[in-house]
This record gives structure tokens, sequence and C-alpha cells, in this order.
């Protein structure tokens, strides 16, 4: 359960309305989930709401010292649009900034283009310094509020736990002012694809012909590598993992084999689709997606996995009706050769439901038990608190800790969940 604080806006209709970069915290998927909104009564619950809950002060985890309020989706796909491929006319800039209501176009360059970079600079602070790396492990570097190099993504700019950029603002300039910093963001990402448009297309997927025959040899020599396995195994020259069976052996190094091959499929896919396709902006952005599902409906779907093997279950001495008894290979077992694209034949659309169907099931089950062990937790830690001689202490006064977490420092004052020594009660002073 959680809960945070926000100031009411009277809008028309009956539906309450949630900025989206709030989601996360709030662990709001718009679904058919609900939501309560509880009016404080008094003076004491007004403060208590405004000082504890207000959501300026829910900015940082407290798990590991780094924002979990930042840029999703259409915020951070517009944002790494702009500053790795967008330039536009200086007058156009100016009416970007005037729909986000940011004025201070004096800080775009006095020239007839100007570039995304330059756009987004105009949000940070004047004095603003910064030194980070993206998606990419590629160096972002801001001098003087000005983008220098690098580019704007999830690491910079996202939520739960990536933002490091949010995170140095707010240290730097405090919780008002990083909100509002995010909201400029927020607004400039989604203006952005207002004016160039994001979508998808078939095509997004298509790979070259060089790399479809790469795959096609990586598949394969998996498949040689399967067959060689299945021999020794034949044979009992298959050398034995320690603490396994033979059987048991043969399972992993075969689930092995094809992962590996999915993954080296993966990386030519990675290579070659078009860095400019509008859903591998969204993959490298951080917005939605990854590598995996690219390469899912682009190449193969790979091996499906259920409780962590290959997929054994079904009919007596083989897993479907279509397969011989006693066969070993990689499709008798879940590996699918086909792309989501190119379509999946009956045998491997059938695997697939498989590892669908316990998916949901898994999912079905924990969250209710998640749910409520979670309640019961919060109740059972809703009376602790941190005295003024920094003993940890519950509502009777019993001793929980004699400094809070063992060492007594606060992750969420910390840079980075990097430990700066910044502690709960400074027992120097």
């Amino acid at each position: 359960m959680s809960m945070m604080c926000h100031r009411v806006k009277v809008l028309p209709f009956k539906t309450l309305r949630l900025n989206p970069a709030v989601c996360a915290p709030y662990n709001a998927d718009f679904d058919g989930d609900e939501m309560n909104l509880h009016i404080p009564q008094s003076e004491e619950a007004r403060a208590e709401a405004e000082i504890l809950m207000d959501v300026k002060t829910q900015l940082i985890s407290p798990r590991y010292g780094l924002s979990i309020i930042g840029c999703t989706q259409d915020a951070l796909s517009g944002n790494y649009l702009l500053t790795k491929y967008l330039e536009m006319p200086r007058d156009e800039a100016v009416a970007l900034l005037a729909t986000i209501h940011k004025t201070e176009y004096s800080r775009l360059p006095n020239k007839a283009t100007v570039t995304g970079k330059e756009i987004f600079s105009c949000l940070l602070p004047a004095d603003f310094d910064f030194i980070g790396t993206d998606r990419a492990d590629q160096k972002i570097e801001i001098r003087r509020g000005k983008i220098v190099d690098g580019l704007i993504d999830e690491n910079t700019i996202g939520g739960e736990g990536a933002g490091i950029m949010l995170r140095s603002i707010h240290k730097q300039y405090g919780p008002e002012r990083a909100i509002e910093i995010l909201q400029d963001i927020y607004r400039l990402g989604n203006e952005v694809l207002n004016k160039v448009g994001l979508t998808m297309t078939i095509s997004d997927t298509d790979l070259p012909a060089a790399a479809k025959e790469q795959i096609d040899t990586l598949l394969s020599e998996a498949n040689n590598e399967v067959q060689n396995a299945i021999q020794q195994f034949e044979k009992g020259t298959l050398e034995i993992y320690p603490g396994r069976t033979l059987d048991e052996t043969l399972e992993v190094k075969l689930l092995e084999i094809l992962n590996r091959a999915r993954n080296k499929v993966g990386q030519v896919t990675k290579a070659n689709v078009d860095p400019k396709a509008q859903i591998k902006i969204m993959v490298d952005s951080g917005a939605r997606g990854n590598i995996t599902q690219l390469t899912q409906m682009a190449a193969l779907v790979g091996q499906q996995a259920l409780r962590g093997k290959r997929i054994v279950k079904g009919y007596r001495g083989r897993t479907l009706s279509c397969f011989r008894r006693g066969d070993l290979g990689a499709e008798a077992h879940g590996f699918i050769k086909n792309s989501f694209k190119k379509g999946l034949d009956p045998k491997e659309f059938f695997f697939h439901q498989i590892t669908g169907r316990d998916g949901l099931m898994d999912t079905a089950l924990r969250t209710p038990k998640s749910g409520y062990l979670y309640r019961r937790l919060a109740n059972a830690l809703q009376d602790i608190r941190v005295e003024y001689d920094s003993t940890v202490r519950d509502g009777t006064g019993k001793i929980i800790q004699f400094t809070y977490g063992e060492d007594n420092i606060d992750v969420a004052r910390t840079e980075n969940g990097k430990i700066n020594v910044q502690r709960i009660i400074d027992t120097t002073e």
C-alpha cells in the first residue's frame, strides 16, 4: 500500500487523474486498478500529509538512494529523439518551449538552426554540472547547464532507480526545484512526439539478407551441438556435471547450448536493426521493450523454459503426439526457431502457450500472497522509530536496534545509493 499527498486540482468529469511520473511508486498500471482518496480532516493530519507524504518528498527511494519518480515511455522516447537526432529552426524551438510554458528563450543560441541538445539544455539550471553514462555506457557531460556530450535516456531522467541526473539535480537544488525540472522534461518529451510522431511498423523488425544468413548459420551450428551432445549421451560418453545425473547433465547442457544460440542471435539482431527504426528508439531510450523482445519479433522466439528446464511434460515418452517417443532434439522440447513476424507453426504455438499459462498462473497466485505479506510487514513496522539517543524502538519503548540499520546511514540521503556517510542523527553535534 503506497500513500502520497497531492494538491487538488479540480477538473471536469468524474475520473481521478494521475500524473504518469508517479505511477511507479503507486505501482499503478491502469489495468482496472482502484485508488482511494483520503481528505485530511484536521490540521494535524494536513500537516503530516504535507510534510511527510507530499510527492516532492517521495522523489528519492530509501531502498537504493536513487530517484523513484522520473520520466517514462513517451517522455523518454521524445527526449532521446530530441537529443540524438533532431534539430529545427530557432523559431520552431521557441514555439516548442512555449508549449511547455518555458520562457527562457535567451539561452537558445542566436542562430538559424538549433539542435535538440541546445533545446533540452534550456530546461536545466544555468549553473548545473553533471557527468554520467547513458544506457549504452556512453559518456554524458553537462557543463554550466548545457549538454556538451552524450544524449538523454532512461539512465539520466528515468525513474525506479535509473535517473542519475535527476538525483544529482535533487541533491544540488532540492526537491521543489527538482520536481519543477522533471515536469518540464516530461512535457518536452511528450511535445516532441506530438511534433514528430512515433509509431511502430512491421518494417521496424526487418533484417538484411546477410544478417538472416548469419542467424541461419548460428542455428545450424547450435543444432549440430545438440545432436553431438545427444549422441554422447546415448553412447554414455557425456561428461557428467558434479551433483547431477546423466539425464540432468544432458538437459542442462542442451539448455546452455540453445540459450547461447539465442543470445548470439540477439547480438546479430541488435547490430543489424535500423537504429532509426521507431521500435529500436523505444528500446534504446529505455521507454519500452528490450532487445530480447525485438529478437523474438525479428529473428527467433527461442527456447521455452518451464520451471527453469526444457519442456518435458506431455504424452508418455514425448511432449506432443507429433514427435517420436524418446526424441531428445531441440524442437521436440520447446525450442521455437521461427519469429513472431514469420509466424509459429502449431507445435511451436502449443509450447509457447504452455509457458504463457504457467506465467499467468504464477502471477495470479503470487499477487495476493505478496500483498498480504506486505500488509503484515507494514503493520508490524508502523510504530518503529528512531529516538533521540540514536536507538530504534517500538511503540512501547523496547529497543529494536542500537543504531538504525546497524550503520546509522539513511540510504535516501546518499548519492546514487553509495554511502556518503550522511547519518540519521549526527552524534558528533
